[in-house]
């Protein structure tokens, strides 16, 4: 039997909203009608989150006494719990056993898949395939909504350029446009139409804001950059996210401006409801209200008043609000209205998801057998991960290999279930993933496999125990370095190709993962150059959850397959590929530098007074003495077992109005042996304007299926907006003047069309 609030017979007045923004919104009776019973210290209640720990924890606290502060109204929320019988339970002790009985929220971090775990985000966005994206979103939101949770904190849509940042993994790579597309993408998925339908949840945005420039690529620290740059190359994805409807957005650790984003005004509030009009909640990150005591912003009292008047609505497991709120208020440092705001906003979302209606539509035992690993699901993760996958060099077109090769599968990561699923995967579960020696026997089973692990993943035990804080997941064997390499070497000798699986633990990537040296680990250089000598044919399936520094390895003569961390189907994705099942067509979505010392590095960058010749090396330009400004592989770089012919680069007008669209068309060919999707890509160059362009920025992208021999032409829009950028005053402008467009396979795309805009 359903439990409901009471239901209310007045439809009460809009209340004073505390902001010109939140006067917009239309109340909802319920919600108005349960403010004006609550007492303060009840509202300062919803605004608290908490885990009762038992999940992957990302600071120092787990709340204490959990039961007993829901039961006194002092919990808005939960996270790090799951299953319909214990949300059943934690909703009843809410509904049933306080004054009120209002429900709970259930929080988690669905960042790629539930329990049916995707690829890495930023594998998943080489796949440049919104609709499939989309789709994996919507996978997750079923499945995790089957086992009670109803708010997730995903996406993150932190623009990275520097590799070093273990948590570019979790996001969609360099780019602002597609960092954009994908953010949109995800927060359908997660949202749909209607969120009282059980299978959806809500999304948070995240980290606002500009996380992902943290000064040297280590994870927490401070950023700093002009309001231009960030309008134009780090907020689009969060303003993209908000223009879907997320309803939730989630402060960031950094400072921004000089304060730290969880109690920043300009940020939460001018920006994000007076500008943007977001009319959902602000959660923060964990711990980070009272984080702000560390960057000097004052006592918990001090940072938790901050945040609360800056429009921070829910405090993640610090509790600083529930202790000083109510003597902030006494003492006239906040608003009883600023905290009644707040309430609104949580209870909004609780009545979006009709949990006022049935507190336990969470709670279906029934779902879980029904919605979660189904047939389908693994279906759909098997084909995100192999169109996540990136093919950078093919040597003597070894790839595809015959399914009755005598194949050597080497390396640490060969047949590791514990890395198959990535970081953040701390709903999946590593064991049920399909390992690449399984995989490889699954799609191939006439091929005959031998299978030697030939090194660790690392030798270096300080290093493993750092990474090692949520399970084994880099682990070194007893046996020596030696008999490690004896044993692959071995394996080889009958072998007619070798494949060796190398690359990241996934913990060696992700929160609290920065790494200064993102190249492969020595123990793994040394089993590759070995195994290059041996003369033999050499795969290097390389996995890892950040560009990594790979000049030596491209060097060798290998073939080299990116394939991430590649979810809970990696196997048999890795395999449908390494046979041909599957034409690769991933493109990078971020940046792989030569060094750490071209570090950031990315496609859009501008040009300079003084930029570096093209050829031979010049005294006084832009570049460095001992290594070219181009990078090892560009944005939008990924090959194929077919190639691609572009022509006919045409615009369908050289003079367009402001305002105005304008056509671009191409023609592709498959001009090699195999069927195989292209991604074009579109790129802008504005070669005069009051603020310096960037050389190039991707404006628009297709994947294009063409069978062998195959041409098809491809018109591609570019929209009013797309020829905008926010000037000096933060107008979003188009300026008159002449544009360039690069349209190919990556982002040095050389055929080139121009136009005018008058």
């Amino acid at each position: 039997m359903k439990n409901t609030l009471p239901k209310f017979l007045l439809v009460l007045a809009i209340a004073s909203f505390g902001s010109a923004v939140a006067q917009k919104q239309q109340a909802i009776p319920e919600v108005e009608a349960l403010l004006k019973k609550m007492t303060l210290e009840e509202k300062i209640g919803q605004l608290n989150l908490l885990t009762p720990g038992g999940g992957v924890a990302t600071g120092s606290v787990v709340s204490k006494n959990v039961e007993e502060k829901i039961k006194a109204g002092n919990v808005g929320g939960l996270f790090g719990v799951s299953g319909p019988d214990k949300i059943r339970q934690a909703q009843e002790i809410a509904v049933k056993k306080t004054r009120l009985g209002i429900p709970l929220l259930i929080g988690s971090d669905i960042i790629h898949g539930y329990k049916t775990t995707f690829p890495t985000p930023l594998g998943l966005s080489s796949s440049w395939d919104m609709n499939l994206i989309e789709q994996t979103a919507q996978i997750a939101a079923k499945e995790a909504t089957a086992d009670g949770i109803n708010w997730n904190f995903s996406p993150m849509v932190d623009i990275a350029r520097d590799p070093r940042w273990g948590r570019i993994a979790e996001g969609a790579g360099e780019d602002p446009y597609l960092g954009s597309q994908v953010a949109k993408a995800m927060v359908r998925g997660y949202q749909q139409k209607d969120l009282t339908n059980e299978a959806t949840m809500i999304a948070t945005v995240k980290h606002f804001a500009l996380y992902g420039a943290s000064e040297g690529g280590r994870d927490y620290n401070t950023t700093d950059m002009s309001r231009v740059r960030m309008f134009n190359e780090y907020l689009p994805p969060y303003k993209a996210a908000i223009d879907a409807g997320a309803e939730s957005v989630m402060s960031s650790f950094n400072d921004v401006d000089g304060v730290p984003a969880s109690g920043n005004k300009w940020l939460l509030t001018d920006l994000l409801r007076d500008k943007w009009g977001f009319e959902g909640f602000v959660v923060s990150d964990y711990t980070s209200v009272n984080e702000m005591i560390a960057h000097g912003m004052g006592d918990l009292q001090a940072v938790s008043a901050l945040s609360i008047n800056a429009g921070l609505d829910m405090d993640m497991v610090g509790e600083g609000f529930l202790t000083t709120l109510k003597k902030s208020v006494d003492e006239g440092k906040v608003s009883e209205e600023t905290i009644t705001q707040a309430c609104r906003r949580i209870l909004v979302a609780k009545y979006k998801l009709g949990l006022f209606k049935d507190p336990y539509k969470y709670s279906d035992s029934k779902r879980p057998k029904r919605d979660i690993l189904t047939d389908a699901n693994k279906k759909l993760a098997r084909e995100a991960a192999r169109k996540s996958f990136v093919l950078f060099k093919n040597e003597n077109n070894t790839l595809p290999l015959s399914k009755t090769a005598k194949i050597a599968l080497v390396g640490p990561l060969a047949d590791s279930k514990n890395n198959m699923l990535g970081t953040w995967a701390p709903t999946g579960d590593p064991q049920l993933s399909v390992s690449i020696l399984e995989g490889l026997k699954n799609v191939a089973p006439n091929a005959r496999i031998t299978y030697a692990k030939g090194a660790n993943i690392s030798n270096d035990t300080s290093f493993a125990k750092k990474v090692n804080v949520f399970g084994p997941r880099l682990e070194i064997s007893e046996e020596s370095a030696e008999a490690l390499l004896a044993e692959a070497l071995k394996a080889a000798e009958n072998a007619d190709v070798i494949v060796a699986v190398v690359g990241e633990a996934s913990e060696m990537s992700g929160e609290a993962a920065s790494r200064t040296d993102i190249s492969i680990p020595e123990s793994q250089k040394v089993l590759i150059r070995e195994l290059t000598k041996t003369g033999k044919p050499v795969v290097l399936a390389l996995m890892s959850g950040r560009p990594l520094v790979i000049m030596e390895e491209l060097d060798l003569p290998v073939s080299i397959l990116q394939i991430w961390h590649p979810g809970i189907e990696a196997g048999n994705a890795v395999a449908d590929v390494l046979f041909g099942d599957y034409n690769p067509s991933g493109k990078l979505t971020a940046t792989w530098p030569r060094n750490v010392g071209q570090i950031p590095i990315y496609h859009s960058e501008k040009n300079t007074g003084r930029p570096a010749p093209s050829e031979a090396f010049e005294k006084f330009k832009s570049q460095y003495l001992d290594a070219p400004n181009a990078p090892l592989l560009a944005f939008g770089f990924g090959m194929s077992y077919t190639t691609f012919d572009y022509k006919n680069l045409q615009v369908s007008k050289k003079e367009i109005a402001q305002g105005e669209a304008i056509e671009v068309s191409v023609d592709v060919t498959n001009t090699g042996a195999y069927d195989g999707t292209e991604i074009v890509q579109l790129y802008l160059h504005d070669v005069v304007r009051s603020l310096t362009p960037p050389m190039r920025t991707l404006k628009g992208f297709e994947n294009v299926f063409l069978k062998k021999g195959e041409t098809k032409t491809v018109v591609l829009t570019l929209q009013a907006d797309d020829l905008k950028f926010y000037n000096g005053s933060l107008d979003f402008v188009a300026e008159a003047g002449d544009f360039e467009i690069f349209v190919g396979g990556d982002s040095n795309a050389s055929l080139k069309e121009t136009f005018t805009l008058n």
